[in-house]
């Protein structure tokens, strides 16, 4: 059984997880329509495993008494100004992920909640390795810079990322 407080803060993550997949759904579709398939195909796996997250939690509630909900979801932006800025912003959301994970650990160990804390400890080493990927990708952006883009389309579902990894395929 999850205390109250406990069960909040999953809930929120719910409704984070659940937006994580619909920015990168939506930048997905942005790179897709402005001639980035291999953008667009590593972000639709990504809006994939961040939709695999958000029912990760449902179930956790879900099995530990509580209720999981799904709130109003803030509608993610459309347009971006090109791909470098938009995986810029993929990292800065990933890191607010992070932290928002670490809260929630805060949380359970302020709650005496050793079985959630456990549990999330999943999402603490998953956060390492999202962060570290995105991390990558820049490094590669900044490398080929603005005028190989072509060949980093090509290129970048070869590079670790959603599914590559036991963490991704579940």
């Amino acid at each position: 059984m999850i205390t109250e407080k406990v069960e909040n803060i999953l809930n929120r993550q719910v409704n984070r997880e659940a937006y994580s997949s619909l920015l990168y759904l939506s930048m997905a579709s942005w790179a897709e329509t402005h001639g980035y398939p291999g953008v667009a195909g590593w972000l639709y796996a990504q809006a994939e495993e961040e939709k695999d997250h958000m029912l990760r939690f449902v179930h956790y509630i879900n099995d530990r008494g509580g209720k999981a909900g799904i709130e109003g979801i803030e509608q993610p932006p459309r347009e971006f100004e090109g791909i470098k800025p938009l995986f810029e912003q993929v990292l800065k959301h990933e890191q607010f992920i992070t932290r928002s994970i670490n809260e929630i650990v805060t949380v359970c160990i302020e709650e005496q909640d050793h079985t959630t804390n456990n549990w999330v400890q999943w999402f603490v080493s998953e956060q390492i390795e999202e962060e570290s990927n995105v991390q990558e990708i820049l490094d590669r952006l900044n490398l080929v810079g603005e005028h190989n883009l072509y060949m980093f389309d090509r290129d970048i579902l070869s590079l670790r990322g959603p599914g590559s990894s036991e963490s991704g395929s579940e």
